[in-house]
């Protein structure tokens, strides 16, 4: 669309040019229509079919305009700059309403929902806010579910992701920065954080990397994600991605910056580490003992998950004398019949793993289920009972599967469902020696991640930097009342949260 210029005085100049840009545009709404006394002044409203809240469009706007008779506007030559006031008072019940003198920028505000009125006479237009696109409202989380914990999720609407983040922060200190990404979509993208805990160079950082996005549409926060990533290669999210509100807040608390997009349910939340997606929201609302308890298991999960193919294959190929002569006796009669290596029943057997998620995933709920345990229990055991795999590679396979869905972070387990392959790989090459490098070059690559300045593996590395305070929310989670100190994300001169002055 040709740029344009500030409102014309003339208000059939501004139609011109508003419905040639909404030409063939069918759901665009609009009408021009007089009001005042004596009818002298000329009106123009223009607004999106269901963008728009049309019930608060004709109850507050057209119907008071039409019927008012307190307006009585000047001639176009003797126009008041004060009209804006005269509307407000005389015409139109809303308490969000605002001036825009440049054309553009009110065309972008119809785009986004709201409501344009302009007046014969003025170079300016009121812009009111009108916001009513249909929404699901605020639905329940189901990627993240907990055993104790709100309900609550985000849903598509930006204001109403917003609104459920401030609810949980009642503090002034809690602030919004608001821009439009994407040339053409125009999606608004938010970055939220305390003005007291936020790091000033974190905060520069994520606002450089927005600004600089340079792309046509945002559709999703999975475009900003992948566009502010500096490690873009890296299979390892640097940004934690989550749809619950309360873990936003709790991020938010800690000194990192929540990024909302509009349109999408999920928030980012940057700086994140390694550690913090091993961290589940229900950890904090319950026992520090069970939680400890809990987050060990997902760390071994996670450990098992990524290896437990690869140690299978280095074993059973290269070092079956390591294993119990009992147990490597029974694994070799159980492949008397297969016709292929280890490797590749294994190989057999991952791929019809990852088949069966991913049709789980796509397919409607009810069939969904029926098709991952059903599916999976009737193909391993027709596989089986073929000669095809043996009943130990099933067992590895479906092991490593269940580790994986122990993990509260879906970013980070399809992390390793792609670094699995490569152990695999390696393993089938090289033993435990191929098994080792992977590990090695893997914690190596780790080691030398950072997410926004932040080491990807800290507190395991540079733990000192913070007093090895943050090892009390690692592996293991302390007592509340002993985590007096914020992580490591938070602004140095306001990391107490307990026990007196923040400062």
């Amino acid at each position: 669309m040709e740029t344009l210029k500030n409102i014309n005085k003339d208000l059939n100049t501004n139609i011109e040019n508003i419905e040639a840009a909404f030409e063939n545009c069918g759901d665009f709404v609009k009408r021009k229509f007089a009001v005042g006394k004596y009818k002298e002044l000329w009106l123009y409203v223009a607004y999106f079919d269901m963008m728009a809240n049309n019930n608060f469009i004709d109850d507050n706007v057209m119907k008071r305009l039409i019927t008012s008779i307190r307006l009585t506007p000047p001639t176009m030559n003797e126009f008041n700059d004060d009209i804006f006031e005269g509307l407000k008072d005389g015409g139109i019940s809303a308490s969000d309403m605002k001036e825009e003198v440049n054309l553009e920028a009110a065309i972008n505000s119809i785009l986004s929902g709201d409501t344009a009125l302009f007046i014969d006479g003025s170079d300016k237009a009121i812009i009111i806010a009108s916001r009513g696109f249909p929404s699901r409202g605020v639905p329940s989380s189901e990627s993240e579910v907990v055993i104790r914990g709100a309900r609550d999720a985000f849903s598509e609407v930006f204001r109403i992701n917003t609104t459920l983040i401030r609810r949980r922060i009642n503090d002034t200190r809690l602030k919004l920065e608001q821009s439009q990404v994407g040339k053409r979509t125009k999606t608004a993208v938010g970055l939220m954080y305390m003005d007291d805990l936020v790091r000033p160079n974190i905060l520069e950082e994520t606002q450089k990397r927005i600004k600089n996005i340079n792309i046509d549409a945002v559709l999703d926060s999975g475009y900003i994600e992948q566009l502010i990533e500096k490690s873009w290669a890296s299979p390892f999210p640097q940004a934690q991605a989550t749809e619950r509100p309360d873990k936003v807040a709790s991020a938010i608390l800690e000194g990192r910056i929540a990024i909302v997009v509009d349109n999408t349910p999920f928030v980012l939340i940057v700086p994140a580490t390694l550690d913090t997606f091993f961290q589940s929201p229900d950890d904090y609302y319950q026992r520090f003992e069970l939680a400890s308890l809990l987050r060990i298991l997902r760390f071994l999960a996670g450990f098992l998950a990524l290896t437990a193919s690869g140690l299978y294959i280095a074993t059973a190929v290269f070092h079956p004398s390591m294993l119990p002569t009992s147990l490597m006796l029974k694994m070799a009669s159980a492949r008397m019949n297969v016709p292929f290596p280890v490797v590749v029943e294994i190989l057999i057997m991952e791929a019809a793993f990852e088949l069966l998620k991913e049709a789980g995933i796509r397919l409607p709920a009810p069939i969904g289920s029926t098709i991952g345990i059903v599916g999976g229990l009737i193909v391993g055991q027709a596989a089986v009972e073929a000669g095809i795999v043996s009943p130990i590679a099933v067992i590895v396979v479906a092991f490593g599967g269940i580790c994986s869905f122990v993990l509260p972070s879906i970013s980070l387990v399809n992390a390793f469902r792609m670094l699995k392959f490569v152990l695999i790989f390696l393993s089938a090459a090289f033993g435990f020696v191929g098994f080792w490098i992977g590990i090695i070059l893997t914690s190596i690559h780790l080691a030398s991640l950072k997410s926004f300045g932040i080491p990807y593996m800290f507190p395991f590395v540079s733990g000192e930097v913070n007093g090895y305070s943050d090892f009390k929310d690692s592996i293991f989670r302390a007592p509340l009342f002993k985590m007096r100190k914020r992580p490591i994300f938070c602004n140095p001169d306001s990391v107490n949260r307990q026990g007196g002055d923040e400062k």
